[in-house]
């Protein structure tokens, strides 16, 4: 498989990417800067791309199967992602390669609670988080509302994302916050490369949303 990889320098990017490599596939990395193909994975093809662009992203998706947006905006740029997901349904549109979206769990209703989003509860989204979790929640909303023939699937991780390891044990969940039997939320970024190159070798979440967490 021919996968592209948005966002591929960054903590879930260059997971996804080195995911990708172990099993076989043929991976495209993408960065905004060639400053920084020096942090990329040697065994991947390095290229330059604003996935803002969507001429860019048609031309970086010739020929590939898969495009996964990894991108992830810095602090006071959080527009970047609702803006970053429709740029790339723009550069897909008739190409027949599937999109995969990393966003984030603020969207996901809380378990136990009658439907309040994690983003309102600041068990599992702290005051701190806020503005990325309306961003990612934005993210959603202009992939799900958008009028598109993309096969597209929009991967939400359990509240706290970091780097940790790849343990291959994890939980699927549709449109609810997975919570432990502790009351964590918890993804490691490895494994959740694991479900997304997962989801991209069999698909079954075709134009929808799932999530991921212990």
């Amino acid at each position: 498989m021919r996968i592209t990889v948005f966002g591929a320098a960054g903590n879930s990017g260059s997971r996804v990417v080195a995911e990708a490599l172990s099993r076989g596939h043929e991976v495209t990395a993408v960065v905004r800067d060639a400053a920084r193909f020096p942090a990329l994975h040697p065994g991947a093809t390095h290229r330059t791309g604003d996935a803002k662009n969507p001429s860019k992203v048609r031309e970086l998706s010739a020929d590939q199967d898969v495009v996964v947006n990894a991108t992830r905006p810095s602090p006071g740029h959080e527009a970047d992602h609702p803006a970053i997901s429709r740029s790339l349904l723009a550069g897909l549109a008739g190409t027949g390669v599937r999109l995969l979206v990393i966003g984030g769990a603020g969207s996901l209703t809380v378990p136990g609670t009658e439907g309040v989003l994690a983003i309102d509860d600041t068990r599992y989204i702290p005051t701190a988080w806020r503005a990325i979790a309306s961003a990612s929640t934005a993210q959603y909303d202009a992939v799900r509302t958008t009028d598109t023939d993309v096969d597209w699937t929009y991967l939400s991780p359990a509240a706290l994302f970091e780097p940790g390891v790849r343990t291959g044990e994890f939980r699927l969940f549709k449109d609810e916050l997975p919570v432990a039997a502790d009351g964590t939320s918890s993804i490691s970024m490895e494994d959740l490369a694991v479900a997304l190159l997962d989801e991209a070798e069999s698909p079954t979440h075709s134009r929808t949303r799932f999530a991921v967490g212990y």
